[in-house]
């Protein structure tokens, strides 16, 4: 069995009911199956009957104009879609119906007044006027149509205008209706009874809610919804002409893209067939042998792997406000978000969105602007004592937003999506005022201003869904720890970026200290081995030459050492219209003249030098100074802990375990340079405050950089081993320096900062307590806080791994990728 769904849309007029007759008859020519078909109103009839409704209660005499074009639409409908024989056995029956409807609509004029049980009956006389059109043009091709009574067979509550369907009674009706014998069956969506009978329906969406589970008490093997599009879309076409459809789509998919303004399916429908693993089709009427949009339990599905997915579309919500809570007194107090949603969801406001940082020190709530003033109200309410008391300041409510969201099952397998949109926004000048995405990595929801909400999604949609090919040729310089991650990554992506993202990254050529391998074509396999059976003897300067003899379009050099000597012939390559990627942070920790200079030449080459992975690994923590600042915004102040060396180092020391043995431990693990003291003298992150600082568009020299190190100067000289053998020397320094900060409620941190209102830059070792949003870093994570214009009163925090090959070769990648997407 299966259950066809036709729409007011399909059922509209004489035209589209026949073009549903041709659904019909091409699935009984082609198929031969059983079906039984769940329809809706004719297209707008619904809308119609609320509209007298509400005419009558307002004791306003138009409602007789809308009750008679009802009338005229239905009987006109038949008389020219039905042969007259077929017309004279329905005509009682509408009339009748029409006859109700004149009646319903009367009491509701003489009672100014019309209860929730008198709409429902209202409302649902559309269904139970188009049923027996539909019946009559099934009969006149042939059909022996079979009608069913949704009054009879769909039990709900009483909980008129949005009843709930009685499960087992429902079934148990299902059971006893006789689907034995016949071949189309014709039943009313939307429409249901109570326990005393009287007429109910099942709300928003209800049709399709009816033929759900009519699909499930039938266990049927598929429902097909046959509506005026071809399927669900990448994206809404009025917007985006070029969307197209969706071939295929999990559940969760097609409820995510649903829920977020995708009106094609009703969520609730699909999870409903979920339960069974019953099949959904989104499906053209017009066309029969349209296969639009599958949307299929896991193990239905082709064999694609969800990697090769990535996002499966684009969907928005309009008329959005954001209602932000903020202040001390909510960071670390349990229960404050149980009161927030609570008193929420009491007054009947539907959160859509929630963004909160770690920190919590502020949690932001999208709702609709129909529940911005209830929501605002309830608030006040349950937080007035907390205002008075100055733990939380005055709710920020801002109105005049939209919600963009990325959908797709496939995005968790790929590393960049959310960059790649964030980069897409900020090169269209779109500023995002919040962003939520969940564990599962599904779904990225981006609130913007609502005027850009058209930007947005054609932006989105051309870097997502309509890339050609672009072909990127990666020049590898240094494929030790990272840089051999790095081209694992590419390598095991490259099948996938080609047939999903369009982007073909081949790997041309790979250098090490001391051998370099360049190939005409592109360096596949072992690679390793390959380079090991080179002969070609290797420098930085043969290599960017190499490159530039090969003379190949989109060329890129990707510098993954940390080498001073690699980083001298960056101008070489830019200069030849070679892009530069570079995790190695020498070159823009140089003088300010030449970390500018390398940036004019990048730009009057009309390539790019990227180097996101100086500071923070994968985090996007350069790419968002740059929006922030190509933006207009003003950043004041920079504070951070850049160093997941340090950090790790300084979460496991402590009184039980000597601070070399945690050095050892970090080495063993290999989260320090092979000689510690790069990491542990804190010059690193000396380079890294630089960098954010230029990058936030201040002048600074390394030497402005005040370094409070925890080395004796001794240390810096002699060996590594000679290093670590002379650690014991500082241990009891170290230890005083802890048990000052855990008696005092507080932990270790290496924290980097720069104030522009002083124009001073910092890092050293300090003391935070337990309410700073530095205190809870652990691991090897980075955290920054950056305060701006537009994040005065609450710092912009990003935080996550700051350390490690495969996040630091995965920021490489991601700059290689976005260099790609810009082609």
């Amino acid at each position: 069995m299966q259950i066809l769904k036709f729409g007011g849309s399909s059922v509209a007029n004489p035209d589209r009911i026949r073009a549903c007759g041709r659904v019909l008859m091409h699935k009984r020519q082609t198929e031969g199956y059983r079906a039984m078909v769940v329809c809706s109103a004719l297209g707008g009839i619904t809308d119609a009957l609320g509209e007298a409704g509400r005419l009558a209660q307002n004791g306003d005499g138009d409602y007789r104009v809308v009750a008679r074009e009802i009338r005229d639409r239905h009987i006109q409908c038949a008389l020219d879609l039905l042969e007259s024989d077929t017309y004279g056995a329905i005509e009682a029956e509408l009339k009748e119906r029409l006859s109700h409807l004149d009646d319903l609509l009367y009491g509701i004029y003489l009672l100014r007044e019309a209860s929730a049980r008198t709409v429902d009956e209202l409302t649902g006389l559309g269904e139970r006027l188009s049923v027996p059109i539909l019946w009559g043009h099934c009969h006149d091709l042939g059909f022996q149509p079979q009608r069913l009574d949704a009054l009879e067979l769909m039990c709900t509550d009483d909980d008129y205008g949005a009843a709930r369907l009685d499960v087992h009674a429902s079934q148990d009706r299902f059971a006893r209706a006789g689907f034995e014998d016949g071949d189309l069956f014709l039943m009313e969506g939307f429409i249901g009874s109570a326990p005393d009978g009287t007429p109910t329906t099942l709300g928003r969406g209800g049709s399709d809610l009816s033929a759900a589970f009519a699909a499930c008490f039938l266990d049927a093997s598929v429902l097909e919804k046959w509506t005026d599009v071809a399927g669900m879309m990448t994206a809404d076409p009025r917007v985006v002409p070029s969307a197209s459809v969706i071939d295929e789509l999990s559940y969760a998919e097609a409820m995510e893209l649903c829920h977020f303004g995708a009106k094609v399916v009703f969520p609730p429908t699909v999870a409903q067939l979920s339960e069974k693993a019953i099949p959904m089709h989104v499906r053209l009427t017009d066309d029969p042998n349209s296969t639009g949009t599958q949307i299929l339990p896991h193990d239905k599905r082709s064999d694609a792997p969800l990697s090769n997915r990535g996002v499966a579309g684009l969907s928005t919500l309009k008329n959005i406000t954001l209602i932000t809570v903020s202040g001390g007194g909510m960071v670390g107090v349990p229960g404050f978000s149980r009161r927030l949603f609570t008193a929420l969801s009491l007054a009947g406001v539907n959160v859509v969105l929630v963004s909160q940082g770690s920190s919590e020190h502020a949690i932001s709530i999208a709702v609709a602007d129909s529940d911005a003033h209830g929501a605002k109200k309830i608030l006040n309410e349950e937080f007035g004592a907390d205002q008075q008391l100055g733990r939380i300041g005055p709710l920020v409510v801002e109105s005049g937003f939209a919600i963009v969201a990325l959908v797709g099952d496939g995005m968790r397998q790929q590393s960049g999506i959310a960059g790649r949109a964030f980069g897409t926004l900020g090169r269209n000048g779109i500023s995002i005022r919040a962003i939520s995405q969940g564990s599962t990595e599904r779904n990225i929801s981006i609130v913007i201003d609502a005027k850009h909400e058209r930007k947005a999604l054609q932006s989105l949609h051309q870097a997502f869904f309509e890339t050609e090919v672009k072909t990127l040729h990666i020049f590898c310089l240094g494929v030790g720890n990272v840089g051999g991650t790095m081209i694992d990554q590419i390598m095991n992506q490259r099948d996938d970026l080609r047939k999903v993202r369009r982007l073909d990254l081949r790997i041309m050529g790979l250098a090490n200290s001391r051998n370099m391998l360049v190939s005409e074509t592109q360096v596949q396999g072992d690679w390793k081995a390959q380079l090991a059976q080179s002969t070609t003897e290797s420098s930085p300067g043969a290599f960017v030459q190499a490159i530039v003899n090969m003379d190949l379009e989109n060329s890129v050099l990707v510098d993954n050492t940390a080498s001073a000597v690699a980083a001298e012939v960056y101008e070489e390559a830019l200069a030849h219209s070679i892009a530069v990627v570079a995790s190695n942070k020498i070159a823009t920790s140089d003088a300010q003249e030449r970390y500018e200079g390398l940036k004019q030449l990048a730009l009057r080459a009309g390539v790019e030098y990227r180097f996101e992975t100086n500071v923070g690994a994968g985090l996007p923590l350069i790419d968002t100074i740059q929006h922030l600042v190509q933006s207009g915004d003003r950043i004041h102040k920079i504070e951070g802990m850049f160093s997941g060396t340090l950090n790790y180092v300084f979460s496991n020391f402590n009184s039980g375990i000597t601070f070399k043995k945690v050095i050892e431990d970090a080495r063993a693990a290999g989260l320090t340079e092979p000689d510690p003291r790069t990491d542990l003298s804190g010059v690193d992150v000396q380079r890294k405050i630089l960098i954010l600082a230029r990058e936030a568009g201040y002048t600074l020299e390394m030497s402005d950089v005040a370094g409070k190190g925890f080395l004796l100067d001794s240390q810096m000289e002699g060996s590594i081993d000679a290093f670590m053998d002379s650690l014991p020397e500082i241990e009891e320094a170290m230890q005083k320096k802890w048990k000052e900060a855990d008696a005092k409620g507080e932990r270790l941190k290496y924290v980097g900062s720069f104030d522009a209102k002083t124009g001073q830059a910092s890092t050293g070792l300090t003391t935070v307590p337990a309410d700073h949003p530095f205190y809870n870093i652990e691991g090897t994570d980075n955290i920054v806080l950056l305060t701006t214009d537009r994040y005065a009163e609450r710092p912009l925090i990003i935080q996550g791994a700051g350390a490690g090959a495969a996040v630091t070769a995965m920021g490489v990648f991601g700059d290689l990728i976005r260099i790609a997407s810009s082609r």
